[in-house]
């Protein structure tokens, strides 16, 4: 007669209570709870970009929203409209540099905890 099936037996659950399976889950839990964090500090942080010596700025948050963009009068010439472009490109390259660095900050320490030995999971 065979034996009914024993999840336990499958997870190391069985003896004394101890269930690694049970560890690994709260840890995974404990990182996904980080990553929220992290990723809701990115996404309410104001960051700046600039250029021309902050003739031109551009304030975005860390989702890639762009919430405001100051162009100081000195660049404004009607003449040269290729240079007010060439910075105001600048500060949005400079913005989303800062924005990259921002969640480089955030998200890299978590990444690091990826995957804890775990085949397959670049540990």
């Amino acid at each position: 007669m065979t034996q009914p099936f024993d999840p336990s037996a499958l997870f190391g659950g069985g003896q004394g209570g101890e269930n690694p399976m049970a560890g690994l889950l709260a840890q995974a839990q404990q990182m996904q709870e980080k990553l929220l964090s992290a990723q809701n500090e990115i996404a309410a942080a104001e960051v700046v970009g600039s250029a021309g010596n902050g003739l031109v700025t551009v304030t975005g948050n860390g989702t890639g929203e762009v919430t405001a963009v100051s162009i100081d009068p000195k660049v404004v010439d009607p003449d040269d409209v290729e240079t007010l472009q060439d910075l105001l490109l600048g500060a949005l390259a400079d913005l989303s540099e800062k924005r990259e660095q921002l969640a480089s900050e955030k998200m890299g320490p978590l990444a690091g905890g990826l995957g804890g030995g775990l085949p397959g999971l670049g540990g």
